[in-house]
């Protein structure tokens, strides 16, 4: 079973037989299998008829919405969660403090330790030893003090201070002087570097997401970021381990490697009244910090105005990055919790059953995946 990505500004989905076809006038621009099919991701905008639709939902066959910015603009599914007692758990674990302390720590600290090892690799690998000696040394204090951290308002903190030190050894891993990276920006990007993260982020949500629920977890049920309307607080919980060992690094490999070059990207004005201005769904990240929002190098980054530049990969772009992630997500590597070789899309699984276990009691502590 695969994710089909549709991208595309034109075009409408219709049902064929027992096949769904992307067409423009007569012409078929491509053709999906709904047996073959987990979950299709549409970037950009086309149309679908009803046949298509009863199709996707006969299937099964859940539909994310992107516009061409790869912001979220929506989501059909087609089976809710059916689980009403593994729910009910999760809403009453809401009001265990111990539980949700130690839950956020478990992801808190597997986070910071996939980061930190990462920005070991990119100290072995540069000659910029000088400049990463002081980031090191800070993340491994903030390592020690979210171990020791006595509520999740200061684990948040403590994990928005890591962020920081992480990000400024982590624009060192990039080789090509066209390629810009100067801090962490979202809303919009505002270099090549960021583009791709903010990009690459929101997949892999989805990605997260798709294990969450099948595992029959409500993704709104989450401990360490803050419960809000529509926030899939679970999901963004989970994916934290995911980040740096797929995401940042592919990030890197994809400018290292020359699969992306400067043409890939552009630069655009954005007014945040548009529909189509960019939201990366990372935005969600830690804005609720309450102790510790001055780890922030300029708090007018988060500031949108009705006049912003921002840089955005080109579809080209898009079409290189989607085909890079889901490599990367068929790459096995050696997994701790199992003791053998799986794909990175057999961890997300696993990972959600797992977790799903730590809440009906079965297991004590959950353990996130730690890169090597």
């Amino acid at each position: 079973m695969s994710t089909i990505y549709i991208i595309s500004d034109f075009g409408k989905l219709v049902k064929h037989g027992n096949v769904l076809q992307l067409k423009k006038e007569d012409d078929v621009l491509k053709t999906i299998f709904p047996f073959k099919t987990e979950q299709i991701v549409v970037i950009g905008k086309i149309d679908l008829t009803g046949s298509a639709l009863r199709l996707l939902m006969h299937y099964n066959i859940n539909i994310i919405f992107l516009n061409s910015n790869g912001r979220f603009n929506g989501r059909i599914n087609f089976q809710e969660g059916k689980n009403i007692f593994l729910r009910k758990k999760q809403f009453m674990l809401l009001d265990d403090e111990k539980f949700a302390l130690n839950i956020s720590k478990y992801i808190v600290k597997a986070k910071l330790y996939n980061q930190y090892n990462f920005m070991q690799r990119i100290k072995r690998k540069t000659d910029y030893f000088n400049m990463i000696k002081k980031p090191l040394e800070k993340m491994q204090s903030i390592m020690q003090l979210a171990n020791d951290a006595e509520n999740i308002s200061q684990l948040r903190g403590y994990e928005g201070i890591g962020a920081k030190h992480y990000f400024d050894v982590f624009k060192y891993a990039i080789m090509p002087e066209w390629a810009v990276f100067n801090c962490r920006s979202r809303m919009p990007p505002k270099d090549n570097v960021n583009a791709v993260l903010g990009f690459l982020y929101t997949l892999l949500l989805y990605k997260v997401d798709s294990a969450v629920e099948i595992s029959g977890l409500d993704n709104y049920v989450g401990y360490f970021h803050a419960l809000d309307y529509g926030r899939s607080s679970l999901t963004l919980d989970l994916m934290e381990e995911y980040r740096t060992p797929i995401v940042d690094t592919l990030t890197v490999s994809l400018f290292n490697l020359g699969i992306l070059q400067k043409d890939d990207f552009q630069e655009m004005n954005f007014n945040p009244d548009d529909d189509d201005f960019p939201m990366p769904t990372d935005k969600m990240n830690n804005k609720d910090i309450a102790d510790f929002q001055n780890y922030q190098n300029n708090d007018s980054d988060n500031v949108i105005t009705n006049d912003v530049k921002g840089i955005l990969l080109t579809k080209e772009g898009i079409k290189k990055v989607i085909s890079q992630f889901e490599k990367k997500l068929d790459t096995s590597i050696y997994f701790n919790n199992l003791g053998r070789n799986i794909t990175y899309k057999e961890i997300f699984f696993e990972q959600a059953q797992q977790f799903k276990r730590v809440v009906n009691g079965e297991e004590s502590e959950y353990k996130p995946l730690m890169s090597r």
